[in-house]
């Protein structure tokens, strides 16, 4: 089909910010969208793909100050980083934009100018509390004991001159948008958390410049005043075309937008849901059709520490397993709308069980049939059986259900529904015993119509795996000897040229490993890592983190244009570190310090002796325990994430150290009413902290 004829599709992930190497999390999204683009294209869609790094703000005027060199010397750095590690994962994004290009930088201030002449932007006074990390303004009411509710750390008072934009001018007209687009915002729960915290209760004016840093895009007609990161982050997905405020738009703006797909990650949702839109209102452009904001990948043993040396990148782990393996692991592990779990043993079990047992046998063991029965010959010799109808209709429905999944981007069951594919012709096999056919002459032509049929099942599923394993799916069909097959040519099993030959020396695909070897290597790469995180440091002091601290449990989060992802406590696994004291064997941990507080903030927080008079693990999590904990005549549901240092039964009658003022957050799908105290020790080990003397429960702890 000529290019010309075919329907425009243009999809987006968030832009990297360049604050430093992106982790495994990071790298999912870009993975996520290359999938969802290589499929597009093999329904033939005209395809732009675009992807970049965001590489304003305060964070990067600091880290570069910290590295001794300018801001644009410290980003070029990053960003060449962060597209070596894109291209490493053989994503086929069309553009890499980088908000420090000219173009981009040159329409921003041209945004930004028409915005404020048309009323939409004004200039006020910003006073209240200020996120570094997420670099996001709140109020004295939206913050959470005095820390950002979105990442969970400290913010910071706050006070200069700013523009701002008129958000609820827009707000209605956002609303009814949603409303009649129902497909607008997905998953549905991201439109519901949307609509129901932010949009229904009413926005307040957006901050959209800065006066306290110089790192930014000057506001040409103020130029004390740089713009603030979302108007220009986000504005990349039109400039990226070619958008001109002017009206003289380039080619490809007026071929591709509004764009068909902006997938994210959850943490940045309301940004691209709320902001964005309005910014485009505003702008009088067309809205994108759809917004996914998927979730995140989170490290399954333990928090992602720098210190630990147990942070994950892409980089790494296509060393140890492959590209393609490592696409295939974050792909097929991360579900719809639930966070994804990553571990060093889960890729090690994928590797050996569905890559190099179901996929790689079967390709191996297909082809060495066909060099030693026939010569490498694969020839349909229509000497067929009921057990082949079988076999061909499940994989023409495989094809049909992947093409549905991927409609509705649901990407790790579509892989699913291939490796189905695998799975039922090493059931054929087993079903057809082809090495019995083999001693039986007069069953020749049964023999190889039966190989034929294999053939031709796995060229269909590779030609479907093209999408999320290319080398993997090039590698196999090569060795068939055939090409990709296109999409709208699975609807017919039997396409397979009759009398074609196989290579005569199956090349192994994936190779099976030993986990503890594996490990082994894991454990002195993390070593190193943690031995190179400390010499970073002040005194080469190891930091130990506290149980609590990190957000998700590890999370890997996605590709967003800003990082700042670390959680509060009490919305995370339910346990909080203990003091760097002394421990038995008299070694001694430093904490990395937090900024002081006062009295009066110390004072907000309530301790109490609490007992646990039950306990339970949650079946959900591999993590958590569920304690049914006695504070004073109370009974509070708390679950905390100790499951690998405490059994259920080790923990009933305890007495305990707990917070018992923290807001309620539910974990796992349960509610917890409060915190455990534990203190950690540098090998992740958590002890739970309880009172020297035996102390009636409900104790003040004070």
């Amino acid at each position: 089909m000529c290019t010309s004829c075919k329907k425009p599709y243009y999809i987006t992930t968030a832009i990297a910010y360049t604050s430093g190497k992106p982790h495994i999390g990071n790298t999912y999204e870009i993975i996520l969208a290359d999938s969802i683009a290589r499929y597009k294209r093999e329904q033939g869609f005209d395809v732009r793909f675009q992807t970049g790094t965001d590489e304003h703000g305060q964070k990067i005027e600091l880290k570069a100050a910290e590295a001794g060199v300018s801001p644009k010397e410290f980003v070029d750095g990053v960003a060449g980083q962060i597209k070596e590690i894109w291209d490493r994962m053989n994503t086929s994004y069309d553009k890499f934009i980088r908000t420090t290009d000219a173009d981009h930088e040159a329409q921003i201030q041209k945004v930004f100018k028409k915005l404020y002449d048309q009323g939409d932007i004004y200039k006020g006074c910003y006073e209240g509390l200020y996120c570094t990390p997420c670099e996001s303004f709140w109020t004295q009411s939206q913050a959470v004991d005095g820390k950002c509710p979105d990442c969970g750390r400290p913010v910071e008072p706050a006070k200069e001159d700013a523009y701002f934009f008129r958000m609820s001018k827009y707000a209605q007209r956002l609303i009814d948008h949603i409303n009649a687009h129902p497909e607008f915002i997905q998953p549905v729960s991201r439109k519901n958390e949307m609509m129901n915290n932010f949009l229904l209760p009413g926005l307040q004016d957006l901050c959209v410049s800065r006066t306290s840093f110089k790192w930014g895009i000057p506001v040409d007609f103020d130029p004390k005043h740089v713009v603030y990161v979302w108007l220009d982050a986000l504005t990349n997905y039109i400039t990226g075309l070619g958008y001109d405020c002017g009206g003289s738009h380039g080619e490809l703006f007026g071929k591709y937008w509004p764009a068909d797909l902006h997938l994210i990650g959850k943490d940045i949702i309301r940004f691209h849901t709320i902001y964005w839109p309005i910014f485009l209102m505003a702008l009088d452009l067309p809205l994108p059709k759809q917004i996914f904001g998927h979730p995140w990948l989170l490290q399954g043993d333990g928090k992602m520490s720098k210190s630990k040396g147990n942070v994950l990148y892409a980089d790494t782990l296509a060393d140890f397993f492959g590209v393609d393996a490592v696409r295939y692991f974050v792909l097929h592990e991360m579900p719809f709308e639930n966070d994804g779990v990553i571990t060093w043993e889960l890729m090690v079990e994928r590797m050996n069980s569905d890559l190099a047992n179901i996929l790689g046998n079967l390709v191996n063991r297909t082809i060495s049939m066909s060099n030693k029965y026939f010569g490498g010959e694969v020839a349909d010799k229509g000497a067929a059986e009921e057990v082949d109808a079988d076999l061909k209709a499940a994989v023409l429905e495989a094809v049909k259900k992947v093409d549905g999944k991927m409609e509705k981007l649901r990407v790790a069951d579509a892989i699913t529904e291939i490796f189905g594919i695998f799975r039922r012709s090493n059931k054929y096999i087993d079903e057809t015993t082809p090495w019995a056919l083999a001693k039986d002459e007069a069953k020749r032509d049964r023999l190889a119509t039966v190989l034929y049929n294999l053939t031709e099942a796995i060229v269909i599923g590779a030609s479907l795996l093209h999408s999320f394993m290319p080398e993997t799916s090039e590698k196999i069909l090569r060795q068939l000897n055939t090409q990709k097959r296109p999409l709208d040519r699975m609807e017919q099993f039997g396409l397979y040229p009759s009398g074609s030959h196989v290579t005569e020396k199956p090349e192994i695909l994936f190779a099976r490993m030993d986990i503890k070897e594996v490990l082994e290597k894991v454990e002195k790469i993390q070593a190193d890592g943690a031995e190179k995180s400390q010499g970073q440091k002040d005194g080469g002091a190891a930091a130990a983190h506290a149980s609590g601290n990190s957000s998700q449990d590890g999370a890997s989060g996605s590709g967003s244009a800003r990082d700042g992802m670390a959680g509060s406590g009490s919305s995370q696994d339910g346990t909080t570190g203990g003091s760097g004291q002394d421990d038995t064997s008299g070694h001694v941990i430093d904490l990395e310090a937090k900024p002081e507080i006062t009295y009066d903030d110390f004072a907000k927080l309530q301790f109490q002796v609490g007992e646990i008079i039950a306990c339970e693990a949650v079946p959900k999590s591999k993590k958590l325990l569920c304690s049914q904990v006695k504070v004073g005549s109370q009974v509070r549901q708390i679950l905390s994430g100790i499951k690998a240092h405490y059994s259920p039964e080790e923990m009933v009658g305890k007495k305990v150290m707990v917070v018992t003022n923290l807001k309620p957050a539910k974990l796992a799908g349960m509610m917890s009413e409060g915190m455990l105290l534990c203190a950690e020790d540098m090998d992740g080990n958590l002890a739970l902290m309880k009172p020297e003397k035996d102390m009636p429960a409900g104790a003040e702890i004070c």
